[in-house]
């Protein structure tokens, strides 16, 4: 009985840490070929493979594998075989054997195993098509050379006791896909819009920057970091924006809801000052712990440039090269003499080009020319 037990401990042991393993895979792509390689390990397998995508209109596909080959444990495009494979059209979220769905003799004699299993030592298969709450199917394989015994029962069971958790784990990790997709798309859109975006813990400590905040803060002119910690240039302004940032954290800790606070930095460069808006981020119930986000601090630099895209302003407004360039140097504030000089043209073909400008465009005024350039979605395209 004591050997039964200390062998049952061992195993639920194994299979504890292989959920770990699995769980730290939802949140982590890296983490994955380790869940695959303990797999591989538990079950004597020479391959582990997780298919991604299989192909729809190419022939390639994504997959992960484990095992003796170049590039193993790298989510990679791998060429599928044009041979039609047998493990098709499985029912999901039950497992199989190659005896499930042929006898061994068919097996041997199919297109499939005789043109790529043979030559990677595959005899055996087990497998299972995961279809997670968030969509899709995922196709996880685990081979052995025949060589080998097939696979018992208890490892049917074992695959088995595998399904749930890694749908759970498959889900999350979608769903947490799916929303840094999301958050890199808000952050590329701020970032066009050439607005700074700092978020903050309650003591002022920096957690994250868009690009547009880093450039900021590594000028140093009005705001800046020490410590890790936002600071503004002179000690009026830094002293009002941490009453703004305490303001903005107690009333995110506490849930009530707060109207922005705006306040004007001064910048030793001597250039227009930096206005700034202070917000509380809305905080979580379960939110706990040192460096939450409390507070975050929208920013833009009244004398930068608009980053505006040539190629956009062209499909937009049917302008020719020429025009968009000269559109462009107007609505980062140049007159038209300057933007004629800046360009290398003469004045009289600037002019000429203006009137084509404003042809296309409708307007009647290059004060009307620029709002409505800045207004429009070129400062949306990808300078």
């Amino acid at each position: 009985m004591s050997a039964d037990k200390s062998r049952l401990q061992m195993e639920v042991s194994s299979f504890d840490l292989l959920l770990g393993e699995l769980y730290d895979a939802a949140m982590d792509d890296h983490s994955w070929s380790r869940y695959l390689t303990r797999v591989q390990q538990l079950l004597k397998a020479n391959y582990v493979t997780l298919i991604l995508r299989t192909p729809q209109d190419s022939d390639q596909g994504l997959m992960l594998v484990i095992g003796d080959l170049v590039g193993q444990g790298t989510i990679s495009y791998v060429t599928y075989p044009r041979s039609e494979t047998p493990f098709v059209n499985c029912p999901v979220n039950q497992v199989f054997t190659v005896t499930d769905l042929m006898s061994l003799n068919s097996w041997r004699e199919s297109d499939y195993y005789r043109q790529h299993c043979i030559a990677q030592n595959v005899f055996h298969v087990l497998g299972v098509d995961i279809s997670p709450p968030s969509g899709g199917v995922f196709r996880f394989r685990v081979t052995r050379p025949e060589s080998q015994e097939d696979f018992s029962a208890a490892d049917r069971m074992f695959c088995d006791a595998l399904i749930p958790h890694m749908s759970r784990a498959l889900h999350i990790h979608s769903m947490l896909g799916h929303r840094h997709s999301l958050s890199t798309l808000y952050a590329q859109a701020m970032g066009r819009l050439s607005i700074a975006t700092l978020i903050l813990d309650g003591d002022g400590h920096i957690l994250e920057t868009n690009q547009v905040a880093r450039e900021m803060l590594a000028a140093g002119d009005g705001l800046k970091v020490v410590g890790g910690r936002l600071e503004a240039s002179y000690p009026g302004d830094n002293k009002r924006l941490y009453k703004s940032i305490r303001n903005a954290s107690s009333m995110a800790a506490e849930g009530r809801v707060a109207l922005a606070e705006a306040l004007s930095i001064a910048r030793p460069s001597g250039q227009v000052s930096l206005g700034i808006v202070v917000e509380p981020v809305p905080q979580q119930e379960w939110n706990e712990g040192d460096s939450q986000p409390a507070v975050v601090i929208y920013s833009r630099d009244a004398v930068g440039q608009a980053m505006l895209s040539t190629a956009v302003t062209r499909q937009v407004f049917g302008f020719t090269p020429s025009e968009s360039a000269l559109a462009m140097e107007l609505a980062n504030g140049l007159s038209l003499e300057e933007a004629a000089s800046s360009l290398g043209i003469r004045r009289n073909t600037a002019r000429a080009h203006l009137r084509a400008i404003f042809s296309k465009t409708g307007v009647r005024r290059q004060t009307e020319l620029v709002r409505l350039i800045l207004n429009s979605v070129v400062t949306l395209g990808q300078a």
